[in-house]
């Protein structure tokens, strides 16, 4: 997801969507641990977008 995209969304749909990227960590996690997970490069990729949706979060709040 790219940055354009996370700053159209309004603040609680960015809350809703990092609380479901959150989930989904928690499944690569515990995929990656069992030896089940196929694609590595999707556990850095959604770390990455919740780091960028924060980091707006955090913008709008200074604003």
């Amino acid at each position: 997801m790219h940055v354009k995209e996370i700053r159209e969304m309004d603040t609680a749909t960015i809350l809703t969507q990092i609380n479901n990227m959150k989930k989904e960590m928690f499944d690569l996690r515990f995929k990656h641990a069992t030896g089940q997970l196929e694609n590595t490069a999707r556990l850095s990729t959604v770390r990455k977008t919740i780091a960028r949706m924060k980091t707006i979060l955090t913008e709008r709040e200074s604003k």
